[in-house]
């Protein structure tokens, strides 16, 4: 069948050419654009609205609502052109077999603009996702609200807010952006728990670069001013950039296999063969702690040899790369891990990473995610510019995070816990059920080279006199400050660990501290929500 209508029309006097008229509004409705609009779209290097909605469920799953919809503008010529489906496709569907609800923008028609009836479709498409509880994925590429439409269709946006807004904490909801996303419709996606963008092809930004150059006379380029690259890498917007549209979706298929399908229900459960003797894998963590403090390592090594088969999901991989947060499987269940990164910045705490993981650990909370730290902090980073951007206020978000948590968390100590740095990241005192140290931990108010300065400097004065080696004295009295004071087994003496384990042990002590856990039970003072130091 093509583009066209066959020139017989059906006879709707009859059972056979009413089915027949069906058809035909069904294949009008699923070919509304036209070929030749399809055909920009590709040669764009994008899917269609459809085709991505196909190739992300499983196939033959799509349930379309709304297919037959229309626009009821009449201003500017609009009464002309009124084709179904108005510039988005609805539905439900299935993910790996469990349930999902989408909404796909159609650029093709009206650049994917959002009016009044294309966004009740997707109002209605939510309202169904929260009432089934199950999952929301929103594949946007539009131009944004239709002038045509005016305060109509910015209204229906604050309607998509809203719902964004219920949604949260109850349903897993999903943004990819395979195209623009400008003024109001970047709102929608920042609301949403993960933000997906395709390299080259997605843009996002409340102020277009036009108005930016009228205004402040500043020129920017739209790939620079909201492309992929800047909300991966820069803004913290997005949280994976995908090499191609595909690649998004597939993101996005393997993301929903690690999360519950509302936050009432059941962690998925993947088969998986543990060893819980120590292998020749895990002794490999035994040398992986450099002698020396200020020698960098790469934690992603850690959590490889402590997760199932190695699988690690990180998410926002190139913003704050001091921090790592992402999704793995124990035992086949999933927790969420939240590590300091000492190849990056050596691990410091500085804003980014603050909002990035405060964000990750409540995103678990709500939805019931076992949380795993792993620790290596040498501090908050310092700076004026940390401090007059708000470090205080930003920084708390993440203690504020870890210490309203109520799920299972299981901490692990590898080498630095300085200072307030080491009770933010998910300390015994902030709430951590387990909390264990590799002996090459090292925990204190801070490091070894700056207790010197204030508690040596008699000594450090007197070798200078005497024309020592300063350098060798500040060195070994860091090194016994660090024995003395910052030893793990002092920390072990007091109770502020619940052990000391083996490098090698941590996989199989994982393993178990999130067995003992999985029954924990844990409330909060009634209250209607709390005040996060946003």
């Amino acid at each position: 069948m093509t583009d066209k209508t066959p020139a017989a029309a059906p006879d709707l006097y009859t059972t056979a050419g009413k089915l027949a008229d069906l058809k035909l509004r069904y294949h009008e409705a699923v070919t509304a654009s036209g070929a030749t609009a399809i055909e920009k779209q590709h040669a764009k290097g994008k899917m269609t609205a459809r085709e991505r909605v196909d190739l992300l469920l499983d196939q033959g799953s799509f349930v379309e609502l709304d297919e037959f919809v229309r626009h009821r503008t009449v201003a500017f010529g609009m009464e002309k052109k009124r084709p179904y489906g108005d510039a988005v496709v609805t539905g439900t569907g299935t993910i790996h077999g469990r349930q999902v609800a989408v909404y796909s923008q159609d650029f093709t028609i009206f650049g994917g603009s959002l009016g009044e009836v294309a966004g009740e479709k997707i109002i209605k498409v939510m309202d169904l996702a929260l009432k089934t509880g199950v999952p929301i994925i929103g594949i946007l590429d539009s131009g944004g609200a239709r002038i045509q439409e005016g305060v109509v269709a910015l209204g229906k946006y604050g309607e998509i807010f809203r719902r964004n807004t219920a949604a949260s904490g109850v349903i897993p909801q999903i943004s990819i952006i395979c195209g623009p996303a400008a003024g109001g419709a970047v709102y929608s996606p920042a609301l949403t728990d993960f933000v997906i963008m395709v390299d080259k092809t997605s843009q996002m930004f409340v102020t277009g670069p036009d108005v930016i150059k009228t205004v402040t006379g500043e020129d920017v380029g739209m790939e620079e001013l909201g492309g992929a690259l800047t909300h991966n890498k820069i803004s913290g917007v997005s949280h994976y950039l995908a090499s191609d549209e595909p690649d998004a979706l597939d993101f996005a298929r393997a993301l929903l296999s690690y999360l519950p399908d509302n936050n009432l229900a059941e962690l998925p459960v993947f088969d998986s063969e543990v060893e819980l003797e120590t292998t020749d894998a895990d002794r490999r963590l035994n040398t992986i702690i450099p002698d020396s403090p200020n020698q960098p390592y790469d934690v992603k090594t850690v959590i490889e040899h402590i997760v199932d088969n190695g699988d690690f999901l990180e998410t926002q991989p190139l913003y704050a790369p001091n921090i790592v947060v992402g999704f793995a499987r124990v035992e086949g269940r999933s927790i969420g891990i939240v590590a300091n990164q000492p190849n990056a910045m050596a691990g410091t705490l500085n804003i980014e990473a603050g909002e990035k993981a405060s964000r990750f650990v409540r995103f678990c909370d709500a939805f019931s995610i076992p949380i795993l730290t792993l620790v290596d902090v040498p501090g908050f980073l310092p700076g004026t510019d940390q401090e007059w951007t708000g470090i205080i206020r930003r920084g708390a978000k993440l203690l504020y995070a870890y210490a309203e948590a109520t799920v299972p968390l299981v901490t692990v100590i590898l080498r630095k816990a300085y200072g307030g740095a080491y009770i933010v990241m998910g300390s015994k005192q902030l709430g951590a059920d387990t909390n264990l140290a590799w002996p090459t931990a090292e925990i204190a108010v801070m490091g070894g080279q700056g207790a010197v300065n204030i508690l040596y400097r008699a000594e450090i004065k007197a070798a200078e006199e005497a024309g020592e080696d300063v350098a060798a004295v500040r060195t070994r009295l860091a090194n016994e400050y660090t024995y003395n004071v910052a030893s793990p087994f002092l920390a072990a003496e007091r109770g502020e660990l619940d052990g000391i384990i083996e490098p090698a042990a941590t996989r199989v002590s994982v393993i178990k501290a999130l067995r003992a856990l999985r029954t924990k039970r844990a409330t909060l003072p009634a209250k209607k929500h709390g005040n996060i130091p946003l």
